[in-house]
């Protein structure tokens, strides 16, 4: 196995969609993901998998059901599993996501926005 480093800035100059996550790594069944978002997400939960997001450059809002937390850059949280959830960003957010391989990003939903095949790059 090739050990290579990844240059996130890179990876995230390579796509321009939104809400269409990127693998950029996997370990231990984990995947580490890059995304674009800009608007509005929908609430979801995943019922067996906690997630991360890491916010690399801009501001990201994630409503729960009893508030709604601001990350801005070089700040993360983690969702726990089954803790409902609607990321938004009024202006576009490069994201690091850090989660389970099985983790679909809809979770307990399915519709228009589901991705469930990841592009690697």
């Amino acid at each position: 196995m090739e050990v290579e480093k990844v240059n996130i800035a890179a990876k995230l100059d390579s796509f321009n969609e939104h809400w269409s996550p990127k693998i950029v790594g996997a370990l231990n069944n984990q995947l580490v993901k890059v995304a674009k978002f800009k608007g509005d997400f929908i609430m979801h939960h995943h019922e067996n998998e906690d997630e991360l997001f890491y916010v690399i450059d801009g501001q990201l809002f994630i409503e729960l059901e009893d508030k709604t937390l601001s990350l801005n850059s070089s700040e993360f949280v983690i969702i726990p599993r089954g803790v409902k959830h609607k990321p938004y960003a009024p202006e576009e957010v490069s994201i690091l996501l850090f989660e389970p391989a099985s983790t679909l990003n809809t979770g307990n939903l399915n519709n228009d926005l589901t991705q469930e095949k990841l592009d690697s790059i």
